[in-house]
């Protein structure tokens, strides 16, 4: 099994650790020399072995064949870095929140997880976000995960983290280290957590999540999700966090569901809301994609529509994308007539989302209500 990968991204090339969020840029030259001695199953290059010891502790045997430790991932095109993929839709929890909507369990069986994974590879995606519903339900996720992992992919599992507990989960982490395990917190007491996830004991079950994988050493970030429900509990989720040494992101602003419906959207805590950064442009489509249950690659998750079925078309389906992320970003349908579109403070997907879910122009537009400006 590997402990380190090279692979290309965007116009670079890296050296990363499974495990570590720490990565090694290398020009092409020294790309091309680790796959020449991959191939020819000679020794690493001393500057690897070097960098190694000083970027991740790694004491690499300077005799031994370099493919034995490292993965050099092959070019590709067209070449994409990073995807994320809703391994199932389905969820052991029912939050009032979530932009999923229906939560359906359904997807695509082994053979297709499969095709798909190694299609996500011939793209050159080195970065895979593992994302549900909640994934670690789903009873092909250790599988999946695992195809991911020796395919060369540095994984983000994001979870509500009520089946940390599991040994064979923890196991395979321990084995197969993941990029980062991201958990979604919705609250500091029973009372909020259990009422935002219509789950009574939801908030046990994360405790005892998050205790095992703390005792694990698992590496892991969470999300503070802020609603009417822990309104009155941000500070304490913070304190949380401090108390387990885990950075924090801090979400208030919560969205349409994919459908572009509005039921979401009283969940949010009102004196929480904040404004978003205007809206500069990203890379979706472009570098990025991605994928739902039944194997439908789009520009992200919020613009769905039109999909390629990568299961049918495989890598070839992918060259498509970036025509379709230029036109859904063009400023069109609902903001039609605005003359202040340069200083939009959402993509256009997202404006569309909450146009369709007949929300006040002021939740989502800083030209209807101005209020404080932050990153998140």
């Amino acid at each position: 099994m590997h402990e380190l990968i090279a692979s290309p991204f965007l116009d670079d090339y890296l050296v990363v650790c499974p495990g570590s969020t720490a990565g090694v840029k290398v020009p092409a030259a020294q790309y091309a020399e680790l796959e020449a001695s991959t191939a020819a199953r000679e020794p690493a290059p001393p500057w690897l072995v070097k960098a190694a010891r000083q970027r991740w502790a790694a004491d690499l045997d300077p005799a031994r064949p370099t493919g034995d430790y490292l993965l050099v991932r092959g070019r590709a095109d067209p070449q994409y870095s990073r995807a994320s993929w809703e391994i199932n839709l389905g969820c052991n929890y029912d939050c009032e929140h979530c932009y999923l909507g229906l939560k359906q369990f359904e997807g695509l069986g082994w053979e297709g997880k499969a095709r798909l994974l190694r299609v996500m590879r011939d793209a050159g995606v080195l970065w895979l976000q593992i994302t549900g519903g909640e994934p670690t339900i789903d009873p092909l996720f250790l599988d999946a995960y695992k195809l991911a992992y020796t395919l060369g992919m540095m994984i983000t599992v994001s979870t509500n983290g009520s089946r940390l507990w599991r040994p064979d989960l923890l196991e395979t982490f321990e084995a197969m280290p993941p990029y980062r395990v991201v958990v979604s917190v919705y609250g500091a007491t029973a009372e909020s957590y259990d009422g935002l996830t219509r789950r009574r004991g939801s908030f046990a079950k994360f405790q005892r999540g998050m205790t095992a994988a703390l005792e694990a050493g698992v590496q892991m970030r969470l999300n503070l999700v802020v609603t009417e429900h822990s309104a009155d509990e941000e500070a304490a989720m913070v304190a949380m966090a401090d108390r387990w040494g885990l950075v924090a992101n801090t979400y208030v602003n919560m969205a349409p569901t994919i459908y572009g419906g509005a039921e979401t959207l009283p969940a949010q805590s009102a004196k929480h809301l904040r404004q978003r950064k205007v809206f500069s442009g990203c890379n979706a489509g472009h570098t990025f994609f991605h994928c739902d249950p039944h194997g439908k690659a789009s520009i992200c998750k919020v613009g769905r529509d039109p999909a390629i079925d990568l299961i049918a078309e495989g890598v070839e389906g992918l060259r498509e994308l970036g025509a379709i992320a230029d036109q859904l970003m063009l400023r069109t349908g609902g903001c039609s007539g605005c003359q202040l579109p340069g200083s939009c403070g959402v993509c256009r997907p997202m404006a569309k989302l909450y146009q369709e879910a007949k929300a006040p122009l002021a939740s989502y537009c800083q030209h209807g209500r101005p209020r404080e400006e932050v990153t998140a």
